[in-house]
């Protein structure tokens, strides 16, 4: 890239590269065996799937469906989780195929009020990111373009392989399947569902409430509506509920969300065609519109829950295995890619000997934390937006939240004190270069960054590179750049910045002094 000069890079694995583990991966890496075994594959399992596979670590995955679903569930990608899967060569196709900037059209009684776009234009200055817009698609789309990102990576998902039983000791896992056969792993994880069998199997607590007859919300479904236009997120209010429809992008699909039905006696009607044509009628007055094709029927119940521990012993729990909630603001999903990137490159770290147990703890100590809140969030802001739709023109946008945390400042991995602007344990900015490419375009390897500001940071970057095996990628920021990467960051003159993996800062330090990067890659990244 022309806008930053590679000052070195050390032990760099290949996107695709085939090197092995070291140390207890090795006698797990059998046949039959993996380095890291992940029981499902929906965006939580399949995003670490990918960003396991790019650093060379032997990856199963296993789900127990016996076929990938044509089913849209959760539909929103925000722009951190657009970073993250374009990081691991997955976003081109979700950007290509998803609806940025989605109009969201409001109607009260029948009566279109407004239509809104709930994403603000992009801000032109230097720091702009990349993803000015949440980007909405179907799951089974977001799946679908994951796993042909891990076949590219030499992958392969197994359908119709369900675990039935669990066993852990020192020197590994292993998984017994619905089959009889044995899988054995150094490391798993369960990104198998809020109803994880991985976790009952552990025998982990799953504390919150809700998931009961009582706590029934809505019928949601896919179906047609040839006749409804497909360009808005049709949003149909009224004083006795609503009815939601969302175009699902290339298919002649809608989305449908409405408030469940319930029959004389008071119970809950279950979702059919019918039921979601009579929903439709009531509250969007539209007669010459007919639904057809539901090709999907459930029933979203309010769930507020949460694993008391993500990690036993060499066992992990992420995505909705580990926490799950109201569907308010859109953050199920992308809680669990972001969860996945936190542990892919622990995970790898530890299997090559250059991490460890305190390692491993860092992530619950980094994530769980982001979970509990966005419970209380989303729990919050669905009890909000049900009160504020009764306002004529007011739509599902008021779930939307700017509060969302993405950085681990209380972490045992956040570094030496940080700036004004920044500080260890937050998400790294990106920056547009001089050259028309970005920062995020240097951070999208699976290694570790050291930036390099400043005329004497060339030395500090190359001392730094020759004393850490591990993988390294070292740049002296151009100097045209220089101006716009310091506001960025909040230094002053020279510094070093060490970004980790997952594009959060361990650490900024002022000057060219590589003692304190040295120090870090040392010790706190075992």
């Amino acid at each position: 890239m022309s806008d930053m000069t590679t000052q070195g890079v050390t032990g760099t694995q290949g996107a695709g590269g085939t090197t092995g583990a070291s140390g207890s991966a090795g006698a797990a890496g059998t046949a039959g065996g993996a380095d890291v075994l992940i029981v499902g594959a929906g965006p939580t399992g399949l995003t670490l799937a990918c960003d396991l596979s790019r650093r060379g670590v032997a990856v199963r995955v296993l789900e127990r469906a016996a076929r990938p679903h044509r089913e849209s569930r959760g539909k929103t990608l925000h722009p951190r989780s657009l970073d993250v899967l374009a990081a691991l060569g997955a976003g081109e196709g979700i950007t290509a195929t998803g609806t940025a900037h989605q109009v969201f059209r409001k109607y009260f009684d029948g009566e279109h009020i407004s239509d809104t776009d709930p994403f603000a234009p992009a801000d032109s200055g230097a720091t702009a990111a990349r993803f000015d817009s949440a980007v909405f698609l179907a799951q089974w789309q977001t799946e679908a373009f994951l796993r042909e990102r891990f076949d590219e990576l030499g992958g392969r998902v197994e359908f119709g392989a369900e675990v039935t039983a669990l066993t852990q000791d020192a020197d590994g896992v292993r998984a017994t399947l619905a089959d009889g056969s044995v899988v054995t792993a150094a490391y798993a994880v369960g990104c198998d569902g809020g109803r994880s069998t991985v976790r009952k199997l552990l025998g982990v607590a799953f504390e919150g409430h809700g998931g009961g007859g009582a706590e029934e919300s809505m019928v949601v479904g896919d179906v047609e509506a040839p006749g409804l236009s497909r360009d808005v997120w049709h949003q149909w209010f009224t004083d006795g509920g609503a009815v939601l429809m969302w175009p699902v992008p290339g298919t002649e699909s809608f989305q449908f969300q409405a408030g469940i039905e319930r029959d004389a006696e008071g119970a809950a009607v279950p979702p059919s065609l019918e039921v979601f044509q009579r929903a439709f009628d009531q509250h969007a007055k539209a007669p010459g519109i007919r639904l057809r094709e539901a090709t999907w029927l459930s029933t979203w119940r309010v769930n507020v829950r949460m694993a008391r521990s993500y990690r036993q012993g060499r066992v992990f729990l992420a995505g909705d295995a580990a926490h799950v909630h109201p569907i308010a603001g859109g953050l199920g999903m992308n809680t669990g890619v972001q969860d996945a990137f936190n542990l892919g490159w622990k995970l790898a770290e530890t299997l090559a000997g250059r991490g460890g147990p305190e390692l491993l703890d860092t992530y619950e100590e980094e994530r769980l934390p982001i979970a509990a809140w966005t419970l209380k969030i989303t729990d919050d802001r669905m009890r909000h937006v049900v009160s504020a739709v009764r306002t004529p023109g007011t739509g599902i946008e008021e779930a939307l939240t700017d509060e969302v945390p993405t950085g681990y400042r209380w972490s045992s991995l956040a570094g030496a004190p940080g700036t004004a602007v920044l500080a260890p344990g937050d998400v790294a900015p990106d920056v547009r270069l001089v050259g028309g490419g970005r920062l995020y375009d240097v951070l999208a390897g699976p290694e570790f960054t050291l930036l390099g500001i400043g005329a004497g940071a060339g030395t500090a970057l190359r001392e730094v590179a020759d004393g850490w095996s591990g993988p390294l990628r070292t740049h002296r920021v151009a100097p045209a750049d220089e101006a716009a990467v310091r506001e960025a960051f909040g230094v002053p003159g020279e510094a070093l910045v060490l970004i980790r993996p997952d594009h959060h800062l361990a650490l900024l330090v002022p000057g060219a002094d590589p003692e304190p990067v040295a120090a870090w890659l040392g010790g706190r990244a075992r």
